[in-house]
């Protein structure tokens, strides 16, 4: 009888050492990610003018139109009206749990919508097919380059399905690598916009993952963390 209350107490001390260890690899992992975002980020400069260059002369017709229907399709107003209708689809069936999901990637994109904007303004990068001098506003669409909007966008949008729910995430993870291929051959942006946007989205879909869905999703767990 005194058997299942001792393994339920044992389950308990194995599962407060596994969140202990969680916990305590959790910087470890934040500092790897730093790093190796910091060496993408690098590298992609590094490489700029290579990379604009090397797609420059291999410029196809046939590629060049379907880059740009990837590229009018990947933008924002597309993956909120995605989100918009994966929402009702949710909300009809009484699914709270894709509720919570669809409605923090459509937060994920808004935050990295309006972060990207400010960086946008405040660099004033222009874009590769356009040289500075033959832009007299500063605040024109030609000085949009860093980073890409696009990518921040869809990054964020899909990042947080796949910290959510792994499998299907993956599977939509060509997306947004797709609009960060279209806007470089398109010659919208530089190899650093879209890496950099990938890290912002990134970073976006994160932060509303742990901050927002995770609380939501477990509330008891986040009132029983301010009460320790």
């Amino acid at each position: 009888m005194l058997a299942f209350p001792r393994s339920r107490a044992r389950a308990r001390v194995g599962n407060a050492d596994g969140n202990l260890f969680v916990k305590r690899a959790a910087p470890f992992y934040w500092l790897i990610s730093i790093v190796i975002a910091a060496i993408a980020i690098v590298i992609a400069f590094h490489f700029d003018d290579t990379v604009r260059d090397f797609i420059a002369q291999h410029q196809r017709r046939a590629m060049r139109n379907f880059m740009r229907n990837v590229s009018f399709y990947g933008d924002w107003p597309s993956h909120i009206a995605l989100g918009l209708l994966l929402l009702g689809i949710a909300w009809r069936r009484h699914s709270k749990k894709w509720m919570r999901i669809f409605l923090s990637m459509l937060m994920a994109l808004a935050i990295a919508g309006v972060i990207g904007r400010g960086i946008q303004i405040a660099t004033g990068r222009a874009r590769p097919s356009v040289r500075t001098e033959e832009v007299g506003n500063r605040f024109s669409a030609k000085y949009n380059a860093f980073p890409s909007g696009h990518v921040a966008a869809s990054t964020a949008f899909f990042g947080v399905l796949i910290f959510a729910r792994r499998r299907v995430g993956l599977v939509c993870l060509p997306i947004p690598i797709l609009i960060g291929l279209s806007r470089m051959y398109l010659g919208a942006h530089y190899l650093s916009d879209v890496v950099c946007a990938a890290v912002l989205g990134t970073l976006c879909a994160l932060l509303v993952t742990l901050f927002v869905l995770q609380t939501i999703r477990n509330p008891r767990s986040a009132i029983e963390h301010k009460q320790d």
